[in-house]
């Protein structure tokens, strides 16, 4: 997916604010509490995730997926912008911010 499209699937969630991080890099939030992370080069995503579907996709695409450095522990996700698939890093981006977003925002999107 190109790095400049992707800010604008995720803004497109209902809810969503762009924030900084704490070295300047994007960081998406829904209600103040964060779902996804962009590197400082805009190559990477760092997504809220399931335990199993963290698995899951490091099994399947070591290349593409790995569990965060900092937080892989607790289910999080790191994500290679260029190599994942566009369709595929939309959903994951939906599934994260589901994780996160409030029952009447997630009505919203239905």
């Amino acid at each position: 997916m190109d790095v400049d499209v992707l800010p604008k699937v995720v803004l497109g969630l209902p809810g969503v604010e762009e924030d900084e991080g704490w070295a300047g890099q994007p960081v998406f939030k829904v209600r103040k509490k964060s779902f996804a992370y962009m590197s400082e080069d805009g190559t990477r995503l760092l997504l809220k995730a399931l335990r199993e579907e963290q698995e899951a996709l490091v099994a399947e695409d070591p290349e593409v997926y790995s569990p965060s450095w900092a937080s892989g522990r607790f289910a999080w996700l790191d994500v290679d912008i260029a190599r994942a698939d566009d369709e595929e890093l939309r959903e994951l981006v939906t599934e994260a911010w589901r994780l996160t977003a409030p029952k009447y925002l997630i009505a919203q999107l239905a």
